[in-house]
């Protein structure tokens, strides 16, 4: 999968305002709304919650990849968050999370959703990658850095 055909700098915001883990998803829903991948917030934050609710998706090494299954998006979306300040998202490690990528795709097709979240974890095992991204401002270099 190519990254770069799922994330655009519309789908990057690298000042995350949220404290909490719901707040966090709202968050990234917006995103993902504003950019027009999303026809309905509430029904997409709900299956994400509901996933949450049977295992978190905060990872390790201050990331979190919150996702989940819906009929508001027809095909794979997603985007990226990094945060201003740690947030708990009770994480694998009990680690604060500051990188945040939400995916959502439609309840019928699970190969790309499956392939993303393989990718996504891949890049973030490199330090390096994660503290790129944490340092840079510029939405399109997050974008770069992920797929290079």
């Amino acid at each position: 999968m190519d990254l770069r055909t799922v994330l655009t700098p519309d789908t990057v915001d690298l000042h995350l305002k949220g404290t909490t883990k719901e707040e966090i998803i709202d968050e990234l829903l917006d995103i993902l709304v504003k950019a027009g991948k999303v026809t309905d917030k509430a029904v997409a934050k709900e299956c994400v919650l509901d996933r949450e609710r049977k295992m978190s998706t905060g990872m390790k090494h201050g990331i979190a990849i919150p996702h989940g299954k819906t009929d508001t998006v027809s095909d794979l979306v997603a985007c990226i968050g990094v945060s201003d300040n740690p947030v708990d998202f009770d994480s694998l490690d009990q680690e604060p999370c500051r990188i945040f990528i939400m995916t959502l795709s439609p309840v019928n097709k699970t190969g790309p959703h499956l392939q993303f979240l393989a990718e996504v974890s891949l890049l973030f095992k490199s330090a390096d990658k994660r503290a790129q991204i944490l340092n840079t401002q510029d939405k399109a270099e997050v974008i770069k850095i992920l797929t290079e």
